[in-house]
């Protein structure tokens, strides 16, 4: 094996958790994988005889491409729209692991996405790398051109955000889908009363449709796509229930969700936040775009 093929072995060793840190920074799975391949392309110019630690030179490649992304994003508000929903990371619910959604729910379910998108890019960096990945305070601070100290202050603000932001899932997933099944048959009923009693008095609804139009998903003109309190989510899953018969269950970001896809066509995916007994949280992507470029295989089943 020449050095060549060598190296290229040793990075698709390294490739999943590159993943892993750039989906949990950025939130864009073409980002993430644009972050990762920069990361090798770097790797290939550089002299890899004189690295000590792979990985972890790997990971603060990586980590500042992403900052630079966040920061770009910062600079740009490329989010014209008032909902962002994260890209979602979706599988047939017949099909998941559940040890594997387990451990994603527990670090990149898509309201603690949502939750980091409020971060500073510091701060999500130094929370990302500290909290989940357990990178010492000592290698983040070079990347954010900070003191170690300042990046353990870096990560605290961010926790206390997540912490007061970030509704915690019901840790039993089979009572969780029991109540998303029971909120998509409520839906397709019409069952406003049925709809009330599934939802958290404080249930938040946020639709990212991408643009204007939404590519032609059923929003009232004029509605906001944030919606609080539950007789108004109520109502408004009520004027999605055309679309309800064609929720096929899957698994989003490690917790039941749906894919709402007529003749196979995915227009929706939606994810749910149970807590507490009932549903906190639904984040519904409806983005034609982004819809298109995720792996929605499973349907085909």
């Amino acid at each position: 094996m020449d050095g060549h093929a060598w190296l290229a072995d040793r990075f698709e060793e390294h490739r999943p958790h590159l993943r892993s840190v750039a989906y949990r920074m950025l939130g864009s799975l073409s980002e993430s994988e644009d972050a990762v391949q920069e990361a090798w392309l770097r790797l290939s110019r550089s002299d890899a005889a004189g690295i000590d630690n792979l990985g972890g030179w790997l990971t603060t490649v990586v980590s500042r491409v992403c900052l630079d992304t966040l920061r770009s994003r910062a600079a740009r508000r490329e989010d014209p729209w008032d909902v962002h929903v994260p890209d979602p990371v979706v599988t047939g619910a017949d099909t998941a692991d559940p040890e594997q959604q387990a451990l994603l729910a527990d670090s990149v379910g898509l309201a603690l996405l949502v939750v980091l998108e409020t971060l500073a890019p510091a701060e999500r960096l130094a929370f990302v790398l500290h909290d989940m990945f357990a990178v010492p305070y000592e290698e983040i601070a070079p990347i954010v051109d900070r003191s170690p100290a300042a990046a353990r202050q870096l990560a605290s603000r961010a926790r206390r955000r997540v912490q007061g932001g970030a509704p915690v899932p019901d840790g039993d997933p089979v009572r969780q889908r029991e109540i998303v099944d029971a909120f998509l048959a409520a839906a397709r009923g019409g069952d406003f009363e049925g709809l009330l009693a599934l939802l958290d008095p404080d249930v938040v609804l946020r639709v990212d449709l991408g643009t204007p139009s939404g590519g032609g998903f059923p929003l009232p003109a004029g509605a906001s796509r944030a919606v609080h309190g539950a007789a108004a989510v109520a109502g408004r899953a009520l004027t999605f229930s055309r679309l309800a018969p064609f929720a096929r269950p899957a698994m989003v970001n490690g917790a039941p969700g749906a894919v709402t896809a007529p003749e196979g066509r995915p227009v929706a995916v939606m994810g749910f936040t149970v807590s507490g007994g009932r549903i906190v949280r639904l984040d519904l992507l409806a983005d034609p775009e982004r819809l298109a470029r995720l792996d929605l295989a499973f349907l085909d089943d």
